[in-house]
């Protein structure tokens, strides 16, 4: 268990973030189709090759998500891209869970499925190399939810979860989102996600799973997308960190995600969390926020490669920055680059 807690230290590292590359293959072909991109296997390995041989990516991504498809996968060099990434310094994590799936005796509530045989797949993830694994619980902030019986069902799989993967030798990422898309307002939002993690903390305790080797993944707690709200930065971090109450000291750090953010907007948002006194490392866990202006720049062009790399080094060395207090909205360029 000591080599997970290392692992799970490593992940959370100062100035250090995680790339999430683990979108399935029905997301990542959309998001290529989008782009102009045809969908292949090949499109799929070349951008995902693209992001993790960005130069110097190390300096700020401790390691990378990736689906069960990329894992398995061959980088141009014929390394694995477990083994690429290790010897370019950052750990290779591996998505497990089978998505949100509709929860019965509930009102279109949902669970997130993919216990079954989990054991197994993750020994074989570990044998491949990957170092740590994520699993994405939804729930949804609306009239009369999330229930209490959805809560529990997704606190109770994410405990299952990361006691199977510390069994592995895996380092579990916990990742309770909460969603608002309605009228909501930021304290109403907190006081949810402030409720929801203190159900998953109790099922970790009940697994017996050691915090020291896990990562919580979480949203910034933000006000529903129909409130009208747009609180500044230091009201944000306030409300994100008051849903922690409830979360040991001795975890082994939080990683953010953007939540659909503007990349700008997670980055300053993410500056503001650390004024913060806080008891745990507080990091980035972003996917789009670092790699959409990297797709957006690459264009499935091979000569577009070094450009679409610069795009993913600047969002992470924003994100340092954020990270060893030296950030400010004026370190961003004018304009994206052509």
């Amino acid at each position: 268990m000591r080599l997970v807690a290392s692992a799970a230290a490593a992940l959370v590292a100062p100035g250090q973030g995680i790339l999430a590359a683990d979108e399935s293959v029905l997301t990542m072909s959309a998001r290529l189709t989008a782009a102009g991109i045809p969908a292949t296997p090949e499109n799929r390995r070349a951008y995902r090759e693209m992001l993790v041989t960005t130069p110097g990516l190390a300096g700020g991504i401790s390691g990378v998500i990736l689906c069960d498809e990329t894992l398995r996968q061959h980088a141009r060099a014929g390394r694995t891209f477990p083994v690429a990434l290790r010897e370019l310094g950052m750990m290779a994590g591996i998505r497990v869970d089978a998505g949100a799936k509709p929860l019965a005796g509930t009102r279109g509530e949902t669970v997130t499925e993919g216990l079954d045989g989990l054991l197994p797949r993750l020994r074989e993830y570990a044998e491949l190399g990957a170092e740590f694994a994520r699993w994405r619980a939804v729930l949804r902030i609306a009239p009369g939810m999330p229930s209490p019986v959805a809560v529990r069902a997704n606190a109770q799989a994410l405990g299952r979860y990361a006691a199977a993967c510390q069994d592995a030798g895996l380092v579990p990422i916990v990742e309770p989102v909460v969603l608002a898309s309605g009228p909501y307002t930021i304290g109403h939002c907190e006081t949810v996600a402030s409720m929801v993690l203190l159900q998953v903390m109790s099922e970790l305790q009940d697994y017996g799973v050691d915090f020291e080797g896990v990562v919580l993944k979480l949203n910034m707690t933000l006000p529903g997308s129909e409130s009208g709200q747009h609180p500044p930065p230091a009201e944000v971090a306030e409300a994100t960190l008051g849903t922690l109450g409830s979360v040991p000291a001795t975890l082994a750090g939080v990683a953010f995600a953007a939540g659909g953010q503007h990349p700008e907007q997670a980055t300053e948002n993410l500056a503001a969390l650390q004024d913060i006194p806080h008891l745990w490392p507080l990091t980035f866990s972003f996917g789009r926020a670092l790699a959409g202006p990297a797709l957006a720049a690459w264009r499935g062009e091979p000569g577009r490669w070094e450009a679409a790399q610069q795009a993913l080094g600047r969002r992470v060395s924003m994100n340092v920055a954020a990270l060893t207090g030296r950030y400010s909205p004026e370190l961003e360029p004018a304009s994206p680059p052509s």
